[in-house]
């Protein structure tokens, strides 16, 4: 299975990157790793995660307050967000 990226999940998950490496240098980079595995995860077992709303399910991401939101698309998964657990939970709706 394949995935890709909504283009605001990326720029999603390109500012949390960013923003943990400010915060402690290695950091921003031990989020991207949690993030891949979290992404491996749902590819392995798309149908096994949480159904939020409609198509959309929710890989939590280890060490972190996210969450990756994607839907199956074909042999792979769309990512519609990188999200904060914290924030404004509808907020990637319009993305749909």
């Amino acid at each position: 299975m394949i995935f890709n990226f909504h283009p605001d999940a990326e720029a999603e998950l390109s500012e949390a990157i960013e923003y943990y490496e400010n915060v402690e240098p290695g950091l921003g980079q031990d989020f991207a790793f949690e993030v891949n595995l979290a992404i491996q995860r749902a590819i392995a077992y798309p149908r096994a995660w949480v159904v939020l709303e409609g198509e959309i399910r929710r890989s939590l991401v280890r060490r972190f307050p996210f969450g990756i939101l994607y839907s199956e698309e074909g042999d792979g998964i769309l990512i519609v967000a990188v999200m904060h657990l914290h924030r404004d939970p509808g907020y990637w709706k319009s993305r749909m």
